[in-house]
């Protein structure tokens, strides 16, 4: 993990600690596995699925994740016409 992801992963967990701060770290990255419908075991949970949790937890169920966004048609058909090469972006 390069420092980068450290820093983002300190910054993001930073104010949800401050929300608990009588949870230890490990149980506090229980909860955050088990919000994100994580399964496996805690060690092998990944940074990725953390940061993606923790940058998605308070955002709206219903909005398209970020970056598909810019992908998301509303018609399908003009969808599957753009697919084929037969639209222009």
């Amino acid at each position: 993990m390069n420092c980068h992801r450290i820093n983002e992963l300190l910054e993001l967990l930073t104010p949800v600690w401050q929300k608990s701060p009588d949870l230890s770290l490990l149980q506090l990255l229980a909860q955050l596995a088990q919000e994100a419908g994580y399964k496996g075991e805690l060690q092998d949970l990944s940074d990725d699925v953390l940061i993606y949790h923790l940058k998605m937890r308070e955002t709206d169920k219903n909005q398209p994740i970020p970056g598909l966004q810019k992908d998301y048609v509303e018609d399908f058909k003009t969808a599957i016409l753009r697919a084929r090469g037969m639209l222009d972006e």
